[in-house]
């Protein structure tokens, strides 16, 4: 791939990433918490509705990953838009190093807490975020 794919990925990546965000945010709220409900339900698979979303822990929690999921995803934004041109291989590791410790640190958790399912959605979503990061753009 070209720089300018890699840009491009990275920026597709930081919207897959930050996207999150509003979701999670919403589970902060009752009138909202549905989404943010679902998907837990989900990643913690069979959907079987166990996953309540009922706790005020809960919901702060969802607050706490919701900002760190769309931060992130504006970072990676930043970087693509204002560090890429000068160190567009610095970037790239760095981006796929941040979402690899993400992938083992998550993947370890949900397995520590019972949910190893989450673990395939995790490698999902590596796949799909890093895409043609996994390799050095052509010049």
């Amino acid at each position: 791939m070209t720089r300018a794919q890699h840009k491009a990925w990275l920026k597709f990546a930081a919207v897959f990433v930050g996207a999150f965000g509003p979701v999670f945010f919403l589970g902060t709220m009752s009138a909202t918490l549905e989404p943010a409900r679902l998907s837990l339900d989900i990643l913690s698979w069979p959907v079987d509705g166990a996953t309540t979303y009922q706790s005020p822990d809960t919901r702060f929690l969802s607050a706490l990953t919701g900002g760190f999921l769309f931060g992130w995803g504006v970072t990676i934004w930043c970087l693509a838009r204002w560090a890429y041109d000068q160190a567009p291989e610095a970037v790239r590791r760095s981006v796929v190093t941040g979402l690899l410790a993400w992938f083992v640190l998550d993947s370890a958790g949900s397995v520590a807490s019972g949910n190893p399912s989450n673990v395939v959605f995790n490698v999902i979503v590596l796949l799909v975020a890093v895409g043609p990061l996994w390799r050095p753009a052509r010049d």
